[in-house]
């Protein structure tokens, strides 16, 4: 479905320069995409320009900030299909700053959107969600209908830049697809960014020789889902055609917390540290989560394949050979981090 189906299209990512953004744009570069990349370096939002040193003589970086896309939206050709990856993933982050928040995830994405519309109407745009907008599962595993109850303001945020993106659709002045996204692992993570979620911690630890820290019991259930899969679902969501609007993205197995950390701790030969939530980050935590991915299984024949025994020891490879350019410091540097 992929192969060739790139080739010479006129492709913008912004969040380009982050983790699955990056990913994304080496994918795109390698099928043949002519690819401008969007990005701000927000710090604390895991942007690195050495995310895309292997392909930046193939594609157009723009440090910018998509708020102010009208101001250079003329420099730029139209695209055949926007793949929006900008924001804030942090979830406790949220919570100690909702107003900055507010601004990188609901206010940016309006203003982006705007512009888009005004001068690229009609055009294919694949926004990345989370998974974080249902909240507490009432039932596993959880399909897009479930309902929408996020415990953090980053989920509040990210839900309100996602019904920006459909109403655009509804309205007729863009053509959105919303992929909401469980927890994301493999190479190019902010290592040195906080708060990118427990995987990262597990990552950054396991490459440092560090405890990998298991909180709230470990028996917490989680769908991890390598970003080479996930790279994949985005490329099937800009070809989709007559498809639902809304998919979930989940791996392809649930595990307790306690398996993953054992299988961060034997990848990277670390210890196991138990520990117990505090007040704020209990009051965020959803508990046992996995995504009911049938709808994009169907509808875009998308399904994922790297299991996390597979894809975690793999990633840590990655960094291990290439941590400078990374994380931008060395493995003896790396603190430990609670997840």
């Amino acid at each position: 479905m992929i192969d060739g189906e790139y080739q010479n299209k006129t492709v913008l990512v912004t969040g380009g320069l982050g983790f699955i953004g990056s990913n994304l744009v080496i994918r795109l570069a390698a099928l043949g995409a002519r690819v401008t990349v969007i990005d701000s370096l927000v710090e604390g939002c895991g942007g690195n320009i050495d995310n895309l040193r292997t392909v930046q003589e193939s594609i157009r970086i723009k440090v910018a900030d998509i708020r102010d896309a009208g101001c250079y939206a003329a420099e730029l050709e139209r695209p055949d299909i926007i793949f929006n990856l900008a924001g804030e993933v942090s979830h406790s982050a949220s919570m100690s700053a909702p107003l900055r928040d507010l601004e990188l995830n609901a206010l940016a994405q309006l203003a982006f959107l705007t512009t888009c519309a005004d001068c690229f109407s009609g055009a294919r745009i694949v926004y990345a969600s989370t998974r974080q907008v249902y909240g507490v599962s009432r039932v596993l595993p959880v399909a897009e209908d479930h309902p929408i109850q996020p415990v953090d303001f980053n989920g509040v945020h990210k839900f309100a830049a996602s019904a920006y993106h459909l109403l655009f659709s509804n309205i007729g002045r863009l053509d959105a697809i919303v992929l909401r996204l469980t927890n994301v692992y493999g190479p190019r993570m902010a290592l040195n960014a906080k708060a990118q979620g427990f995987l990262s911690v597990y990552l950054r630890n396991a490459v440092a020789g560090k405890p990998i820290e298991i909180y709230g019991g470990g028996k917490q259930l989680r769908d991890p889902v390598h970003v080479s899969d996930v790279v994949d679902a985005f490329l099937r969501a800009g070809l989709a055609a007559g498809t639902s609007r809304v998919f979930n993205v989940g791996g392809p197995e649930a595990l307790e917390v306690r398996q993953i950390a054992k299988i961060a701790a034997a990848a990277g030969n670390c210890e196991i540290v138990w520990r117990e939530f505090d007040r704020a980050e209990k009051a965020i935590d959803i508990g046992s989560y996995r995504a009911n991915a049938g709808r994009i299984a169907r509808e875009l024949k998308w399904q994922p394949r790297i299991r996390f025994a597979e894809g975690f020891p793999s990633a840590l490879r990655s960094y291990e050979h290439e941590l400078e350019f990374l994380t931008g410091t060395t493995a003896a540097a790396i603190a430990p981090a609670a997840c």
